[in-house]
């Protein structure tokens, strides 16, 4: 498959079903992502399946292609650094699916909420297998959408979001961003360093998702595993009891985010 770096469905999805299917078309580097999510199984990318009664709670994420000055790029925030659940941490915009959502609306709502996106202008085009986080019983759903035509966005929610990072895919490639990340605890984790200086740890839920994505396309890079880089204090102050209303989309701090 080609890799996206020099380049300028499950959930009955389909090809292009869902939200925004009469946009532009996928480019030519987003084709191998579309065809590798219909074809992608959970085991690929996870352990972890949501249990079979049912019993899990539903949430989504939105995993946002877009074209920036530096090439193809995946939008991601960085969640505000005093909350109470995963503070600081890099994620997708997503959260909990409200009565009678589907997981491609609650990803696009939730994306407005969070940072301003206009669900019309996004064309989502698969969704990935569904991923059970077992400490806070949540089963998520990736809802991949290409964003052909920008118009912007902002902090729409600052008690959610510290920032948002349009990230080049061309630098999650790049093998001198590539870190093991080690939690005090003893666990380690692959990550990338992301942000303008690349200073920014992206591990966990959503670092894990990006890396397995990226091997199973073929595009992962040979990296250094031996450089290791430990998360920063504010990462690390937070309660570990769930906030209400929020989707803890990074697994609770006592749990091995290597088996995510």
């Amino acid at each position: 498959m080609s890799d996206p770096g020099g380049a300028g469905g499950h959930g009955g999805l389909g090809g292009d079903g869902g939200h925004g299917g009469s946009l532009a078309p996928l480019p030519e580097w987003l084709l191998p992502v579309q065809q590798g999510a219909a074809s992608i199984t959970a085991d690929h990318l996870t352990r972890f399946t949501p249990p079979a009664d049912g019993s899990a709670r539903l949430g989504a994420v939105l995993m946002l292609f877009a074209e920036g000055a530096q090439g193809p790029e995946l939008l991601l925030t960085e969640r505000a650094h005093d909350m109470r659940s995963h503070p600081g941490q890099v994620s997708f915009p997503g959260g909990g699916l409200d009565p009678g959502e589907t997981a491609v609306q609650a990803a696009l709502r939730e994306a407005e909420e969070e940072v301003g996106l206009e669900p019309a202008e996004v064309r989502v085009f698969a969704t990935l297998p569904d991923l059970w986080l077992p400490p806070s019983n949540f089963a998520v759903t990736p809802v991949l959408g290409w964003w052909a035509h920008p118009s912007g966005v902002h902090i729409a929610s600052r008690d959610e979001v510290h920032a948002i990072h349009h990230v080049p895919i061309s630098e999650l490639l790049d093998p001198t961003h590539r870190v093991t990340v080690r939690h005090p605890r003893g666990y380690q984790s692959p990550g990338f360093m992301i942000g303008p200086d690349n200073d920014v740890i992206l591990w966990g839920f959503t670092g894990g998702i990006i890396a397995k994505l990226f091997d199973f396309l073929g595009w992962t890079q040979p990296w250094d595993e031996t450089r290791v880089r430990d998360l920063p204090d504010y990462m690390l102050a937070a309660d570990p009891r769930p906030t209400p209303g929020l989707l803890d989309i990074e697994d609770e701090p006592d749990r091995p985010h290597e088996d995510i």
